[in-house]
Formats: structure tokens, C-alpha cells, sequence
């Protein structure tokens, strides 16, 4: 039986692909830093204290790092913009030095990354992955997430990085914060609206996430992103559809979502188109490729 460790994976996305995976036959072992239930295969670990269960980490087949301080959560200071980077760069460090000294038989390390890379901006491109990254703080961030997961590669492990745009599922995430004052017949886009909100279903994420497991011939940066583009205005009035509620309050302005949120109100007021060939040119077919289709499917 093949075994993944999957980092990060009591969050959102680690509970629905550790659930696909057991489904697949594989053995599944979740590393949190904020729960430990070693009888439902949760292990606690830490990278600052350099604690872990050697045991795994010595002989686990793949290993999928998920594991990051939430990037939306809260104003960026300069404390919460250390930890975000440091809960993904010295943890992917603390990962490498292990195996490096104990696992010889590791096939893949597959990390999660962001379409952050490309920075905070919006515009006429449409990025690939070999774009360079902006230099901001996501395009930053993201360089630094992705040189510590390619330290792999050094050992000869296939390595492959995953771009992840906005996430839906039917619960929790950046989903149930929008379609909430929707439902309250109060939605509204947000700054110009005309900025590009790359996404993606959780099934095609964990699918793809799967599919960097299985698939030998995938290594390096992929945009995991649906192959639509849209942007903030028409996301808000396809979920008010969806939802069956009205579209009509007036933007958010962005001075006042930079009252509010300072610095990371970014991620809301800015986005740009995304590229999902890379991806596609490997036989990954979405299953939700347009944003109707995706909202339908949680039956909201």
C-alpha cells in the first residue's frame, strides 16, 4: 500500500483529498500543529521545535505540503507577514533535511503554492508558469514557498508545485464569506470589480493533487486554476444568480476595503488572468470548468 503524508491536512482542502485518497487505497498520514490523534492518523508535528514522528517521515512514499498560515486572515503586519512566510518556507526546510537524512525511497514531494507568484495586479496578460514572479509580497512569498520545495529536486525527487487560486467547496473558505451577504439580498462587487478572480472546485484540486501523485511525467510549477476567466463583478452576479437573490448595491469602493484590511485588501481588489494549459496539456480534464457549473454542484 502506498503511503502520503499531507501537511496542513485538517484544513479544507487535506480533509477532502485525505478522503479521496483512502478511497484510492493509499494510506493516508495527516501532520497537524494544532492536533494530535494518532488512533485517526493525525500526527502532531512542529518545525520550529523539530518535532515529528520519524518513524513516517523515514519511510512515507510521497509527501504532499499543504501546511501555511492562512493568508487572508487578518491585516499584514510585519509579525503575520513573517509567520506566512516562514509557516511555508522553514517547514518545507525542516521537511527537506529530514528526508535528506533518513528517507531514501521518497518518490514525490508535491507542494502547494498560490497564483500569488504573479503578484497583486490586474491587467491584460495572461500568465504561465514560466512567468517570473512580481516582486510584492505574494510574488515574494510564493518564490520563497517554491525555492524551499525545490530543494527536493536536488535529491532527485520529482518535485511539483501547484499554483492554487481560490478554492470553492460547499463549506467554509472564501465561498461561504461571499455568498453570505448575498444571501442577505446586500451583495456587491467589490472595488472595479474588473479584476480577475482565478478559481477552482475542490474536486479538480484534489484530482490534480492525485494526479501529480500518479503521474510520473509531471514535475515543476502548474497553474491549478479552471480554464474560465472571470472576473470579481461577474463571479458576485453568477452566485446572486445561483443564490436566486438580486445584484444591484453599488461596488465596494477600495479606500474602503484598504480601511479596513490595509495591505492584504490585494488579494480582493486585484487578479489576473491565469493559465490552465499547462495542466490540461497533460490529459487533466476539469470537471468544473465553468463557475455556474462549480456553484451548482454544492446545491446552495
Amino acid at each position: 500500500m502506498k503511503s502520503v503524508i499531507i501537511t496542513g491536512g485538517t484544513g479544507l482542502v487535506g480533509n477532502h483529498l485525505s478522503k479521496k485518497l483512502r478511497n484510492l487505497g493509499y494510506r493516508v498520514y495527516i501532520f497537524s500543529s494544532l492536533v494530535n490523534d494518532e488512533s485517526g492518523s493525525i500526527y502532531f508535528w512542529n518545525y520550529e521545535k523539530g518535532t515529528i514522528n520519524h518513524d513516517i517521515i523515514n519511510k512515507v512514499d510521497y509527501i504532499i505540503h499543504l501546511a501555511g498560515a492562512n493568508i487572508s486572515s487578518g491585516r499584514w503586519t510585519l509579525k503575520r507577514k513573517k509567520e506566512i512566510v516562514d509557516s511555508r518556507v522553514k517547514s518545507a526546510e525542516f521537511l527537506f533535511n529530514k528526508i535528506k537524512e533518513n528517507n531514501e525511497s521518497l518518490k514525490a514531494f508535491i507542494s502547494a503554492s498560490a497564483v500569488g507568484y504573479y503578484g497583486a495586479v490586474t491587467g491584460d496578460k495572461v500568465f504561465v508558469e514560466d512567468d517570473l514572479p512580481t516582486d510584492d509580497f505574494l510574488g515574494n512569498t510564493c518564490k520563497k514557498w517554491e525555492a524551499a520545495a525545490g530543494k527536493f529536486s536536488d535529491l532527485g525527487i520529482r518535485t511539483v508545485k501547484l499554483r492554487t487560486g481560490i478554492v470553492l467547496t460547499s463549506k467554509g473558505g472564501a465561498l461561504t464569506k461571499m455568498k453570505t451577504p448575498i444571501k442577505l439580498g446586500i451583495g456587491s462587487a467589490i472595488g472595479t470589480g474588473k479584476q480577475y478572480m482565478p478559481w477552482i472546485h475542490i474536486d479538480d484540486l484534489c484530482d490534480i493533487y492525485i494526479k501529480a501523485i500518479e503521474d510520473d511525467k509531471i514535475y515543476g510549477a502548474y497553474n491549478a486554476v479552471a480554464p474560465e476567466f472571470i472576473t470579481n463583478k461577474e463571479f458576485t452576479q453568477i452566485l446572486a444568480n445561483v443564490l436566486n437573490k438580486p445584484f444591484w448595491f453599488p461596488s465596494i469602493p477600495s479606500f474602503f476595503m484598504r480601511s479596513i484590511f490595509g495591505e492584504m485588501s490585494d488579494i480582493l481588489l486585484e487578479g489576473s488572468r491565469i493559465s490552465s494549459d499547462k495542466i490540461t496539456n497533460t490529459g487533466y480534464e476539469f470537471k468544473y470548468d465553468n463557475l455556474k457549473k462549480g456553484l451548482e454542484s454544492f446545491k446552495l
